[in-house]
């Protein structure tokens, strides 16, 4: 067997243990949020650490203008949809808004996660004031991230989608949330829209990884949405989001392409059509004469 006709490697998932232990070891834990089971696909053919099925789906998937509409039964499906995509890799859910306001609530909606979904973990949003709902799914033996610095649950209290921590004050309330997220044993943090030297300063106070997204270089590990990276998702663009690709133009243009050969009877041609045995072809057209004259 020729070296390129060799089955590919089935690849290891990413433990837990592996993750909180990238803050000492210095490796740089890539995390990318995925809606679907091609992205998820896509996701683990090119090595990403963590496939995190973010809330973020509601507005890319659904086309909705915020994270709010996503609800349990959405995220489950999708993130179902993502597991299968990617039965290989460490698949994050995030728990969407207002399915963690009590730790009942938190509790099983989290285990549903877990069970139905089959994610190897949570991630709700929130720092010191939800301590005591993080420290209960940890307790729980759920593993368990958390979200702060900008948290797209709480965006109309911040007046839309609104960079935090730029203010002394502002940064040490970030510092707090990051600390009470420790604390509570969670396994890891993401700081959104944080000063890139805050972030690096907080991330160096905390034993657990810290993930970014426009937080800057200093952080443990990234993540980008797989729709904003390749040029899926073209209704706005974030500033920290740079674009590796634009599949929206490539797919644009083949569907215009499409377009244009249908209308000019161009498309199928033979190469796209199947064919039929020439004598049963002749005895089919009889029999439709005989139909005819029935």
């Amino acid at each position: 067997m020729a070296d390129g006709d060799k089955p590919a490697e089935v690849r290891k998932k990413r433990t837990i243990t592996e993750i909180r232990d990238s803050k000492t070891t210095g490796e740089k834990m890539v995390y990318m949020s995925v809606p679907d089971y091609t992205s998820a696909r896509w996701a683990e053919m090119a090595g990403v650490d963590v496939a995190v099925v973010g809330d973020s789906l509601a507005m890319v998937a659904h086309g909705h203008p915020s994270t709010i509409p996503a609800t349990m039964d959405m995220m489950v499906m999708h993130s179902l949809a993502v597991r299968r995509g990617a039965p290989n890799t460490f698949v994050l859910g995030c728990m969407p808004y207002q399915s963690y306001n009590s730790v009942d609530r938190a509790l099983t909606n989290a285990t549903r996660f877990m069970q139905e979904a089959g994610c190897d973990a949570v991630k709700p949003q929130g720092g010191k004031s939800q301590g005591h709902i993080l420290k209960a799914l940890v307790d729980a033996g759920i593993p368990t991230a958390s979200h702060i610095g900008l948290t797209p649950h709480t965006i109309a209290m911040f007046g839309g989608f609104r960079i935090q921590g730029r203010t002394a004050d502002a940064a040490m309330k970030i510092l707090e949330d990051a600390l009470a997220i420790e604390d509570a044993g969670c396994f890891m943090l993401e700081f959104e829209a944080v000063p890139a030297k805050i972030a690096a300063v907080i991330s160096k106070q905390l034993t657990i990884p810290t993930i970014g997204i426009g937080a800057g270089v200093g952080t443990d590990g990234q993540i980008l949405l797989c729709y904003d990276l390749l040029g899926v998702f073209t209704d706005f663009k974030p500033k920290f989001t740079k674009r590796y690709t634009n599949l929206t133009e490539v797919a644009v243009g083949g569907i215009r392409q499409y377009v244009k050969e249908v209308k000019e009877g161009a498309f199928p041609d033979d190469d796209h059509s199947y064919t039929v045995n020439e004598k049963e072809f002749d005895r089919f057209l009889t029999l439709v004469e005989k139909r005819k004259q029935i």
